[in-house]
C-alpha cells in the first residue's frame, strides 16, 4: 500500500471467504486399516476423516492478532494527534480518546496515525531499506497498520484462515509460512515501489491463502470433492488479487506473499500416505517403504529450490539498488490498471 504525504493508503487485503466441502476418501480399501481416526480434515467438510494425528490447539494465530492490536495501540500513542493538530479546521477524530485519537480523515480516511509515525516505527520504505541499510523494515512493516479499518480487515481474515490451518498443521509450520510470506511480500514490494511507504499484514495473509492452494494440490489424492474445492479456492484468490489492482493498494506485497506461501505449502504441508499411517496394521509384505508419494517429493524439492533462489535473487537485486520495473515493464499493471475513473500516474 502506498502512503503519501497527505493521504494514507493501506495495504488492505480483501476479506477472505471461508469455504468448506473438501472431504477425504472414506477408508483403506485393502481392509488393513487402523482404528477409526478422530481428526477432521482441514477446510471442514462434513465427510472429512483424515490422518490419525490429533488436532492442534490454535494459540499462535490468536497471539498474532493480539500482537497486532497492541502494536496499533502503541502506534496511536506515539502518534499523539492532539499534540500536532490544533484549530477548528484541523481537528483529530474521536478526540475523547485523548492521545489515542485519530488523524483528520482528509489525511487518513482509515482512522489511524500519520505517515510520519509509521515511518518512525518501521514501515517499508525503499530508501531506508537500501540506502540506510535498515533491512529490519522488511519484517516490522507487517506488524503495522494504517488504521482501524485496515487492522480489522486483516485480523478478521487472519482469524478465519489462520486458526483452521494452525489446528491442522501446528503452530510451527503456520508461523513459518506467515512470517516468511510477509517478508516475501515486503521484498517484492520493495523491488517495484520506491516513492511511497507500505504497511500491513496482507502479504502474510496471502501467503496463508497460497499455502492452502498448494496443500490441496500436494495432497490431491486424499480429497473426494477436490475439483469443487480447487475452483472455489481459485475464485477467492482471483477476487482478492483483482482488488489489488485498484490505486493505492500494494498488490506487489500480495503477489509476493502469495508466491512465497504457495511454495512453502509444498515444502511444509504435505501429508503422508494413508497406508504409511496404517503400516503397523498391515502384513509385513504389504507395508510401504515411502512416507510420501513420489510426486510429493518432487514438488518438495522443486519448491524449496525455487524458494531459496527467489529469496536470494530478490535480496541481491534489492540491495544492489535495482528497480524491478526496469526488468519487467508490464509488472506495473499488477499494482494499478488505469481506467476512465482513475489514473495510475501518481501510484
Amino acid at each position: 500500500m502506498a502512503i503519501g504525504d497527505d493521504d494514507l493508503e493501506n495495504r488492505v487485503s480483501a476479506k477472505h471467504h471461508h469455504h468448506r466441502g473438501i472431504g477425504s476418501k472414506g477408508g483403506d480399501r485393502t481392509g488393513f486399516g487402523p482404528p477409526p481416526r478422530p481428526a477432521p480434515l482441514v477446510y471442514g467438510g462434513d465427510d472429512a476423516l483424515l490422518s490419525s494425528s490429533p488436532q492442534w490447539t490454535s494459540w499462535l494465530v490468536p497471539m498474532f492478532v493480539v500482537a497486532n492490536v497492541i502494536v496499533f495501540v502503541v502506534t496511536m500513542f506515539v502518534n499523539n494527534c492532539p499534540a500536532h493538530y490544533h484549530g477548528p479546521n484541523r481537528r483529530c477524530v474521536a478526540t475523547f480518546l485523548g492521545r489515542l485519537s485519530f488523524e483528520p480523515l482528509r489525511n487518513n480516511p482509515l482512522f489511524g496515525p500519520s505517515s510520519r509515525t509509521l515511518e518512525k516505527l518501521g514501515s517499508l520504505e525503499w530508501d531506508k531499506v537500501v540506502e540506510k541499510h535498515e533491512g529490519w523494515r522488511l519484517l516490522t512493516c507487517i506488524w503495522l497498520h494504517a488504521g482501524v479499518i485496515h487492522l480489522a480487515a486483516n485480523m478478521l481474515s487472519l482469524v478465519f484462515i489462520g486458526i483452521r490451518l494452525e489446528q491442522q498443521f501446528g503452530f510451527v509450520r503456520i508461523g513459518v509460512i506467515y512470517l516468511l510470506s510477509g517478508i516475501g511480500g515486503s521484498l517484492l514490494s520493495s523491488l517495484f515501489i520506491r516513492n511511497s511507504i507500505s504497511v500491513g499484514a496482507s502479504g502474510a495473509l496471502f501467503g496463508l491463502l497460497g499455502s492452502m492452494l498448494s496443500e490441496l494440490l500436494t495432497n490431491w489424492t486424499i480429497y473426494s470433492n477436490k475439483i469443487a474445492a480447487l475452483l472455489t479456492l481459485l475464485f477467492v484468490i482471483a477476487i482478492n488479487l483483482a482488488i489489488g489492482i485498484l490505486p493505492h493498494v500494494d498488490n506487489f506485497a500480495h503477489v509476493g506473499g502469495f508466491l512465497t506461501g504457495f511454495l512453502l505449502g509444498f515444502v511444509l504441508l504435505a501429508r503422508p500416505q494413508f497406508k504409511w499411517l496404517a503400516r503397523e496394521n498391515m502384513p509385513q509384505g504389504r507395508r510401504l517403504t515411502s512416507k510420501y508419494k513420489p510426486y510429493q517429493y518432487l514438488l518438495w524439492l522443486l519448491s524449496l529450490a525455487l524458494l531459496v533462489l527467489g529469496f536470494v535473487m530478490a535480496l541481491v537485486l534489492l540491495f544492489k539498488g535495482e528497480d524491478g520495473n526496469d526488468h519487467c515493464r508490464w509488472c506495473r499493471y499488477l499494482r494499478c490498471i488505469p481506467t476512465s475513473r482513475w489514473s495510475c500516474d501518481d501510484v
